[in-house]
């Protein structure tokens, strides 16, 4: 189930990510640049206020939804990005041409993924699947109760 909920972000690229400002939740829509496996990256401009968010708090969530199937994932951001990475998401985004002259005037970020959450209303009963990454621990989640144990 975790390489469905993996691929399932590699076909829904447009996020809500989630920051924190002080103590208050910031939430805006976000694109997953490139994803290698659990690690998803990203690119904004340092001018946003989502990069001093990130810097002052770098725990994130984000959220995926389509067809009744949702990925939700947190972890702490990581700043470093190799330049050749950097350069493979300017050039495979063609928002980001639009909008910045070069690969270097962004700042970009990854999240290694440490939990993800699978979640699918389609079949009965629903499927739901907490992944912890970091301890390698799979847990099914509550669906309601006519399918609790």
């Amino acid at each position: 189930m975790l390489n469905k909920a993996l691929h399932f972000l590699s076909e829904h690229c447009e996020i809500a990510l989630a920051t924190c400002q002080g103590n208050l939740p910031k939430m805006r829509i976000f694109q997953i640049m490139r994803q290698e496996g659990n690690m998803l990256y990203f690119a904004t401009s340092a001018k946003k206020a989502v990069w001093q968010e990130l810097q002052e708090n770098p725990n994130v969530e984000i959220l995926a939804y389509a067809d009744n199937v949702s990925v939700r994932c947190s972890g702490m951001v990581n700043f470093y990005v190799d330049d050749d990475t950097k350069r493979w998401i300017f050039d495979h985004n063609d928002v980001l041409s639009r909008l910045y002259k070069s690969y270097d005037q962004l700042e970009y970020f990854c999240l290694p993924i440490a939990e993800l959450d699978y979640f699918d209303l389609s079949p009965t009963p629903p499927i739901n699947q907490h992944f912890d990454l970091m301890a390698g621990e799979v847990d099914n989640g509550f669906v309601g109760e006519r399918f609790s144990k």
